[in-house]
């Protein structure tokens, strides 16, 4: 027998209206009350939307955990009532403030996403009969291991088609990958705050993170990254281009709804603490082309006078730092051996042995090399990478030159910790 979901209507008798105008709800005995938490615009320096998160309270005003609230249902038009009392009592509360240009994030269940669009019109009968904007709500989904892709991506265009914006929530958690998000074609990405812990403590997670971000912006979402606790996170956040923040670092979740609207939080000081860390802490790679320029300039020198390779970068593979140098022509194709520099001739991982000859290798797609032709004479420096002769971390220093009427590019790798 199919379930019978409770629709719009069905809920009204559920939820009253308080005298200071808020509205609260009732569940098998609970009072439930909406609160919000902001959502910042590291960019706009001010609040950008609010995610609406239900507060449970028993008879004696005692505060419910959530996760006792969301066990309470025993079937799944239970869980739905739930999901649907939810989002209709949190459209009500801010339907009431004075706040009509912001976002309103909603959580909708993972029944309601497994269920499909058919199971969920009551959310266009909602914003129908409550007069809310469409535009201002973000579905939020919550990433769930599913089988059915096509009902997924039929909820997605059912709320896509209401107008509204969709968020993944806890990218980067459990079973999200870019597969959903070039499936479903969010506007938002929400990243899981755990890819943030790490990030506080491990540089190579801090570059993942810069790295994840990047790739979702090319991908067309705006990027929010929650739980930001700290201002050494908040930093983080700035640093790694995300659009959005939220966390207890800004400001917690409040039922006092007209305060949550009226609070900001202070980005002009944390922004010129980043400018000032920026200044201070100049970027490595640029320290490094101001360090090895003299020696790179002279085996250029070296080079244009017709000295062979092998001879002209001897001062430069002698630095312990420096790991091989080559030649590269206009056309992006090596010339001749890459010479390796003699202190690291033992230490090589034999592992990555098969990588090693780079004897008229095409070099054409490195982005060092199109720079250092777009401008000749000028030292160019990469960020660290991955080395794809030693499957080892490096930082390329590159410089176009003309000799014997043609430009060749000399390069030079410099091991990155």
């Amino acid at each position: 027998m199919t379930p019978v979901f409770p629709e719009f209507d069905a809920l009204k008798h559920l939820l009253k209206q308080q005298s200071d105008s808020v509205w609260t709800a009732s569940f098998q005995g609970l009072t439930l009350r909406t609160a919000l938490q902001p959502i910042f615009s590291i960019s706009h320096k001010r609040t950008v939307g609010y995610e609406a998160l239900i507060r449970a309270f028993d008879n004696d005003g005692s505060p419910v955990l959530p996760i006792h609230l969301f066990s309470l249902p025993s079937s799944e038009p239970e869980n739905v009532l739930l999901d649907r009392l939810c989002r209709y009592l949190h459209v009500r509360n801010f339907s009431t403030l004075s706040d009509d240009v912001n976002w309103l994030f909603l959580n909708v269940s993972p029944q309601a996403v497994a269920s499909g669009a058919r199971y969920d019109s009551f959310f266009g009968q909602l914003l129908t009969k409550t007069q809310f904007p469409s535009h201002r709500v973000v579905v939020e989904i919550v990433e769930q291991p599913t089988d059915d892709a096509a009902r997924l991506r039929e909820t997605v265009q059912y709320y896509h088609e209401l107008g509204c914006l969709i968020a993944i929530d806890d990218f980067g958690a459990g079973h999200s990958n870019f597969e959903r998000i070039w499936n479903l074609g969010p506007d938002i990405v929400k990243l899981d705050r755990q890819i943030l812990v790490r990030a506080t403590d491990d540089k190579r997670a801090r570059q993942i993170l810069n790295g994840i971000v990047s790739l979702l912006h090319q991908s067309g979402c705006l990027v929010l990254l929650e739980g930001v606790e700290t201002r050494d996170q908040a930093m983080i956040a700035v640093d790694a281009g995300v659009d959005f923040v939220q966390g207890f670092f800004f400001q917690v979740p409040s039922i006092a709804l007209d305060r949550v609207i009226t609070s900001g939080a202070d980005f002009d000081s944390l922004l010129q603490d980043y400018k000032s860390q920026s200044n201070e802490h100049a970027d490595p790679t640029e320290q490094l082309t101001g360090f090895f320029e003299a020696r790179f300039r002279g085996a250029m020198g070296a080079l244009k006078r017709g000295e062979a390779l092998s001879s002209a970068s001897q001062h430069l593979l002698s630095h312990h730092a420096v790991s091989r140098c080559y030649l590269i022509g206009s056309d992006g194709v090596q010339l001749g051996d890459t010479l390796l520099a003699s202190h690291l001739t033992n230490g090589l991982d034999p592992r990555f042995r098969p990588l090693e000859n780079t004897t008229s290798a095409d070099w054409y797609r490195q982005h060092y090399l199109r720079r250092a032709m777009q401008a000749p004479d000028v030292l160019q420096v990469t960020r660290p990478y991955l080395s794809v002769t030693g499957a080892h971390m490096c930082v390329t220093l590159s410089c176009a030159f003309e000799k014997d009427g043609e430009h060749q590019v000399l390069c030079c790798d410099i091991l990155s910790l």
